[in-house]
């Protein structure tokens, strides 16, 4: 006679977090069959509500890009990053969506979407096979960190309560969207323990300006004078936003095919053709987003950055000196650059905007404008405006398996994936795939912590 009483009971693995990493870690839990049950936690009353979000405008899953080309996206974290994402890339996520019957495609720009462009179809072919695996879901249990002897306690609506576990996947996210579950509260919970976390910063980002002609001073042309006379109050601090002429006509208006170049203090460059939009105070959109990173550290380290904004990028220096030196007779300048150069709306404000009058007045210097337009930011916009986060658990606190491993006694084994992690990345699917890689690494580095 069986006595099912004396059957080994599985082993219980708690992933905390809905969203791609900790999905994906579930997946790969689930996939040791009886032998492990998980259950997966989430505060909000659904999974993978950022990851909708980011569907919205159609589901940037990965790049087509060659591998050593994708890593560099990744920049200072790319070494930490490169094994997972070699494990499981743009050609494993691809294969796996088609596993879930979401077939992909890769757009002209080497973006690869599903074919139908949307991320509901392919979260809810994901949960049913979760389900199906196993996967239990526990909805709006928001965690709480470890009670005395190592359970879990979450806050839920019928209160607290725990959860003991032999295992835990932390795929809790950055800072960024907070309504869809991203808060960062995590930080303080794993800080009290000695875990070493980044600072979260906003990343993918916008930007508040410094409107008007003061803009035109890169920060190295700042004196000694100014700078100290500012410090004791004596100059105001420049204040961030566009002029309300500007603002108020302009704010969600596109720059189109422009460029923009950066060089920080460190001698790091940033150049790309693209879009960006004005808002009410400053700039946001994918090419301020792709060079955001840099920005941030720069205004981190000297206060403020100036990035050059070419308005005209197929036109040369020579070219459109000699266009904005062409007589105009009768004609405005406004009318004049229109006429030769189709410079008009938003651009040309701009250049009203940064220039001045006096600057404008001079064709050389007008000229210089529309292929270089210093334009200062002051500030990242706040970190939940952000499409994503930097900063988060170092990589140094982690074992190859994303086990914590700083401090040494955290108890039971902790695993961390996704964006909780400290990299950051830029748009385009990168942020996507690291998350997948590694949540599926963490899910395999419990299972070899396990033994199974």
């Amino acid at each position: 006679m069986n006595n099912s009483s004396s059957l080994p009971q599985p082993l219980r693995v708690a992933v905390i977090g809905g969203g791609p990493a900790g999905l994906m870690a579930a997946e790969v839990l689930a996939g040791a069959g009886p032998a492990v049950s998980v259950r997966l936690y989430d505060a909000m009353p659904s999974v993978g509500r950022k990851f909708l979000l980011a569907g919205r405008g159609g589901l940037n899953l990965t790049h087509s890009e060659p591998p050593e080309v994708f890593m560099r996206r990744y920049g200072a974290h790319s070494a930490a990053l490169e094994p997972l994402i070699a494990a499981f890339g743009p050609a494993e996520l691809r294969a796996w969506a088609e596993s879930l019957g979401i077939e992909t495609f890769v757009g002209s720009s080497g973006l690869v979407f599903p074919k139908d462009m949307k991320a509901a179809p392919l979260l809810r072919a994901w949960l049913h096979r979760l389900r199906s695996a196993g996967v239990q879901f526990s909805m709006r249990h928001r965690w709480l960190g470890w009670a005395e002897g190592g359970a879990l306690k979450f806050s839920t609506p019928a209160g607290e309560v725990l959860a003991e576990a032999d295992a835990v996947v932390l795929a809790l996210g950055g800072g960024s969207w907070a309504r869809l579950g991203s808060d960062g509260a995590w930080v303080p919970l794993l800080a009290e323990r000695g875990v070493p976390v980044a600072p979260l910063q906003p990343s993918n980002c916008g930007f508040d300006v410094v409107a008007g002609p003061a803009a035109e001073a890169v920060e190295h042309g700042e004196t000694r004078r100014e700078f100290l006379k500012e410090l004791i109050g004596q100059s105001p601090a420049p204040q961030p936003g566009w002029t309300e002429h500007f603002s108020s006509r302009f704010a969600g208006q596109p720059f189109k095919s422009v460029a923009i170049h950066f060089t920080d203090s460190q001698g790091r460059s940033f150049a790309r053709r693209g879009e960006f939009v004005a808002t009410a105070t400053g700039v946001e959109g994918s090419l301020i987003y792709a060079a955001s990173s840099l920005l941030r550290d720069e205004i981190a380290a000297n206060g403020s950055a100036t990035f050059l904004l070419d308005l005209l990028p197929d036109k040369t220096p020579e070219q459109v000196l000699v266009e904005v030196r062409h007589p105009r007779g009768s004609r405005s300048l406004s009318s004049h650059l229109k006429s030769r150069l189709n410079l008009d709306g938003i651009k040309a404000a701009m250049l009203y905007e940064v220039l001045g009058k006096e600057a404008i007045a001079d064709p050389v210097k007008l000229a210089a404008g529309i292929k270089a337009l210093p334009v200062r930011v002051l500030a990242a916009r706040p970190i939940d405006e952000a499409i994503s986060s930097a900063g988060g658990v170092k990589f140094e606190a982690l074992d190859a398996n994303l086990r914590i491993t700083t401090p040494a006694a955290v108890h039971p084994p902790v695993f961390c994936a996704g964006e909780m992690l400290d990299w950051e990345a830029p748009t385009g699917g990168y942020l996507l795939t690291a998350c997948f890689a590694s949540g599926r690494a963490a899910g395999q580095g419990v299972l070899k912590q396990l033994g199974l």
